[in-house]
């Protein structure tokens, strides 16, 4: 006797759906994992861009600290540069020391300059501190 081909047939057909859904359902789960693992890639670079920024507005800070320090002027200021909050500190309490080799006087003026942009909790928030200590002949 010999089996009913269109039956085989059927039975076939259905192995071959439930086939194409699962391999359906796995190229899905790659995509979706790759998207994911791209969207995470770009936030993280962004993210080490506005550090760098940071960086470089804290340092911006800590040079004009310095320029003014230098002037004798006042080096303690708040100000925006390109969204980012720098704030400038100094102390010139620091006792001059004396090189009487050199028939001449030294002051240290220690400077600390912060960038920060966004606020704390905000995922966008970058900070940054930068410290420097400058010589100073009296």
């Amino acid at each position: 006797m010999r089996p009913d081909s269109s039956f085989l047939q059927g039975r076939q057909g259905g192995f071959g759906l439930v086939a194409a859904m699962f391999l359906i359902i796995v190229i899905a789960g790659a995509v979706a994992a790759m998207a994911r693992m791209s969207e995470t890639q770009s936030a993280t670079s962004g993210m080490a861009i506005q550090q760098a920024r940071a960086y470089q507005a804290a340092r911006a800070g800590i040079e004009w600290g310095i320029h003014r320090a230098m002037a004798d002027l006042s080096c303690e200021d708040q100000f925006t540069l390109e969204g980012f909050k720098v704030e400038v500190k100094c102390d010139k309490s620091a006792t001059a020391v004396s090189l009487p080799e050199e028939d001449r006087s030294l002051s240290f003026i220690s400077l600390q300059a912060s960038a920060r942009y966004a606020s704390p909790g905000s995922p966008d928030y970058v900070y940054r501190q930068l410290s420097a200590v400058v010589e100073k002949d009296d």
